[in-house]
């Protein structure tokens, strides 16, 4: 028979790797985003080589491109697009943190 207290009393693996947490977003000019990590790294992702694809075309709208938020530990927008938190934290490049 299974035992349940002994299968949840282990050590569950994290689902998303904590560096990848989207913690803040600003949109920028240029279809950039300026994302802030759980980790504290501030980090510019570029849009524009997306914008040709799929669900993504509709961000080429400027208004819907900023309507971008935080959503869980990635970001989204108003359409429901989202992008997967790996992606943006590894094609993204470091910046200066804006304090």
């Amino acid at each position: 028979m299974f035992n349940f207290a002994e299968y949840f009393s282990e050590e569950m693996p994290s689902i998303t790797n904590m560096e990848w947490t989207v913690k803040n977003v600003v949109p920028e000019l240029d279809y950039k985003l300026l994302l802030t990590f759980e980790n504290g790294e501030q980090k510019l992702f570029d849009m524009k080589p997306y914008l040709d694809f799929g669900v993504f075309r509709a961000l080429k709208d400027p208004s819907m491109f900023n309507s971008v938020r935080v959503c869980f530990s990635s970001v989204a927008w108003d359409n429901n697009v989202d992008i997967d938190p790996e992606t943006l934290y590894e094609d993204s490049v470091p910046v200066a943190i804006k304090e």
